[in-house]
């Protein structure tokens, strides 16, 4: 499993929006076997940062399966206006440094 983490920062009128179209954006990755979740948080110290953090079985099952398949086109079109607000977008491996409860 990894982690891509994508870096947003939009303009304050603009939060509920980037909001409003990763909701719809959801179903499709709902919908994608390669995906295993997704969380997407708004920082609290300064409005219109967002990080969006996706669990995939494998980069490329992201890049080679996801990008490639029947979900990514109504993944993308609800949040391709938000495209030029990505600061960062990559994927992480995770390292033995864990807990969850």
């Amino acid at each position: 499993m990894v982690a891509e983490y994508i870096c947003y920062h939009v303009a304050t009128d603009q939060r509920e929006a980037l909001v409003a179209a990763y909701r719809q954006a959801a179903a499709e990755l709902d919908a994608a076997p390669e995906c295993l979740g997704y969380e997407l948080a708004e920082c609290e110290e300064e409005a219109g940062h967002f990080i969006l953090r996706i669990e995939w079985t494998s980069t490329e099952a992201h890049l080679q399966g996801f990008r490639k398949g029947p979900q990514f086109p109504g993944f993308f079109a609800p949040i391709k206006g938000f495209f030029s607000n990505i600061q960062e977008m990559r994927h992480y491996r995770l390292t033995d440094v864990v807990r969850r409860k």
